[in-house]
């Protein structure tokens, strides 16, 4: 049976950056990273935009050059998955049958995009956005003369791909179940904003409005039908309704957990030397006043990946970081610092029709997040605002003219 000293599960952001965290403070020890995926570990994000859109070559999307983990003496064992954890003996179960030991266990499998329920869903053309996979799949199609796409989920994964496939020249309709787009994460001005930005750039989108089920022709994609009877047709079709976290093994070996598996504020799982981190990991946050959350950013994935490895080392530190998150649609980069959930009051600064402003998000006065829109110096100079909860008169809050930093100094 082979050993590691720190197995590492998932090769994406948060398991990559463990492994090198780990190097840069002097662990010298074995590493063994355990990937689902046949590449070394990638940037995920641009798969729907500068990917998809043809506007960066996927050898610019390695966190590092594939050489880098050998010269590190870091292993990478891909095109596997680890099926089962033995907390006892301290043994993982891969794929292929095999069994590794391991001191220190760093669960980073992220999760699965969540699937249709319906009839349908299995269909050839029926698409997520999760991995280089999905997005060769897409192009392929779009190569071999998809015109129609149907694009089920206003979230960030369905708007971005809806920005992308304008630009390739594809008809997009966007089905969205409840009211408006972005409803789960943003207010509704920010929503409301982009609703129009895509309206104005030929996406037809369908809010309020259920999906029954995808038709095909037993074989391909050919529409999708609404709740309302009606049928969109469609050559291709993009879910992104969520992803469901890759938890199974840890649970089943007896790790807290229900919507993610359960971490403390060094990242602990339930789990004796056990750790998860990224998408997969629910913990107490902060920034959400103290509620147990997933946050699905490659922010949280670096930042507890700093924890685990300082953890590893010996040097407890509590995971404390700010959450920020990023979105780029047509010539729009949308930046977020900090979580609007429980927000009961909005200030708007500036004005959208200018396509620059800022959405500030306040909970009993105090600020919690930030929405900026091509609004560089309010996402950075907000920041402040949103980690010391700062309270701020709204008429200044709402005069752009006025700097952050100035109301931060205050």
């Amino acid at each position: 049976m082979e050993n590691a000293e720190v197995l590492i599960v998932g090769a994406g952001h948060g398991g990559a950056a463990v492994a090198v965290a780990l190097r840069q403070q002097g662990f010298d020890g074995s590493i063994v990273m355990v990937g689902r995926e046949s590449e070394p570990p990638y940037e995920r994000p641009p798969l729907s935009k500068e990917y998809l859109a043809r506007e960066k070559e996927f050898e610019r999307l390695y966190i590092r050059p594939p050489q880098f983990w050998a010269d590190k003496g870091i292993a990478l064992r891909l095109s596997t998955a680890v099926t089962a954890v033995d907390p006892q003996a301290k043994v993982a179960t891969l794929s292929d049958g095999s069994t590794m030991g391991y001191s220190h266990l760093v669960w980073a499998a992220g999760g699965d995009a969540r699937r249709l329920s319906c009839s349908g869903a299995d269909l050839n053309g029926v698409h997520a956005v999760r991995t280089r996979a999905d997005a060769d799949r897409m192009m392929a199609e779009i190569d071999a003369g998809a015109k129609r796409a149907v694009i089920i989920g206003g979230g960030y994964i369905g708007l971005e791909a809806a920005a992308v496939l304008r630009k390739l020249g594809i008809d997009v309709v966007l089905i969205e179940m409840l009211d408006r787009v972005l409803a789960r994460v943003a207010g509704e001005d920010l929503s409301r904003f982009y609703e129009k930005e895509h309206r104005d750039h030929g996406v037809d989108l369908r809010l309020g409005t259920g999906v029954e089920c995808i038709e095909g022709d037993g074989h391909k994609v050919t529409g999708v039908k609404l709740a309302d009877g009606s049928v969109v047709p469609a050559d291709m079709v993009i879910v992104g309704i969520g992803i469901v976290p890759s938890i199974g093994p840890l649970i089943v070996a007896g790790a807290a957990g229900a919507n993610g598996v359960d971490v403390d504020e060094f990242c602990r799982t339930t789990l004796e030397d056990v750790y998860a981190i990224g998408d997969c990991a629910a913990h107490a946050n902060d920034f959400a006043e103290g509620a147990v959350i997933r946050l699905e950013s490659v922010q949280n994935a670096n930042d507890m990946a700093k924890i685990v490895a300082k953890a590893i080392m010996g040097e407890k530190e509590p995971y404390k970081a700010t959450p920020w998150f990023w979105s780029n649609q047509y010539d729009l980069k949308l930046q977020t610092v900090g979580l609007s959930i429980g927000h009961d009051e909005t200030v708007l600064r500036g004005d959208p029709a200018t396509r620059s402003f800022s959405v500030v998000y306040l909970k009993e006065g105090r600020v919690i997040a930030l929405d900026c829109v091509n609004k560089v110096k309010d996402y950075v100079q907000g920041k402040k605002l949103v980690e010391s909860r700062a309270i701020i008169d709204r008429d200044m809050l709402a005069d752009d003219s006025v700097a952050l930093k100035e109301m931060a100094t205050a």
